[in-house]
């Protein structure tokens, strides 16, 4: 496997990994591209620069969708409040929901209340 193919599949890997850990309270803080290239041992822009030649997007256009998916998940289970789910993605609860309408358009609120009908 080529070096650039082997830093973006390690690259998914950590992603998921990492939002795992959140999930389940293993880690509290959200990592940054910058902390993945760290974990990766290459500069941040080469991280960028490898995963925008090869998947036509940025590292976070990789991530946001990620992080959404297991947003959607947790907002799914009625166990975790939208508060709850917010700080287990270490998000501020306000920041969640402009995040979470941005990117579906919807608030939180109301995401659960459709997918719960």
């Amino acid at each position: 496997m080529a070096r650039p193919e082997q830093i973006k599949d390690e690259f998914l890997t950590l992603i998921d990994r990492h939002l795992d850990d959140l999930v389940h309270l293993r880690v509290t803080e959200m990592m940054e591209i910058k902390d993945f290239a760290e974990t990766l041992h290459i500069h941040p822009t080469h991280l960028s620069n490898t995963i925008k030649e090869l998947c036509g997007t940025s590292p976070c256009g990789l991530y946001q969708p990620k992080i959404l998916r297991v947003a959607q998940e947790l907002l799914a289970d009625t166990n975790f409040s939208i508060h709850e789910t917010a700080l287990r993605l270490s998000f501020e609860p306000s920041q969640f929901t402009k995040w979470f309408k941005q990117l579906t358009g919807i608030t939180p609120k109301a995401y659960r209340t459709q997918i719960l009908k």
